[in-house]
């Protein structure tokens, strides 16, 4: 086998687990209805998207703390309720729910997509 191939077959399985490694670490996602209820019960709704995705339709009552400014705001987020986590399509709130699940906070549910609301 040409040794290119060995290189690409490589970087394509570390890809691979990478991503599944990230899958696993944000957890399943939530149900819409699960996800409704807690946050008619008190949970907050964080928008990680950008500014700009934010200003152009977000689910009401949803605060925006992007990815990139998440792991030095994540202490805007009150403790002691649950924490619902939303994007585009699910990859960066995962990755939030990660960063708030390796502070401790245990209540954190990530719903993916804004569609899925």
């Amino acid at each position: 086998m040409d040794t290119r191939w060995y290189y690409v077959i490589v970087v394509v399985g570390v890809i691979a687990l990478l991503l599944v490694m990230q899958r696993v670490a944000a957890g399943p996602l939530i149900k819409s209805a699960e996800a409704k209820a807690l946050v008619t019960e008190g949970a907050t709704l964080v928008d990680v998207r950008t500014p700009e995705e934010y200003a152009s339709g977000h689910i009401q009552g949803a605060v925006n703390i992007p990815l990139q400014q998440f792991d030095s705001r994540a202490a805007e987020i009150p403790s002691g309720k649950p924490v619902v986590l939303y994007c585009r399509s699910g990859a960066r709130s995962g990755q939030a729910a990660s960063i708030l699940r390796g502070k401790g906070r245990t209540d954190v549910h990530n719903l993916g997509g804004m569609g899925n609301w």
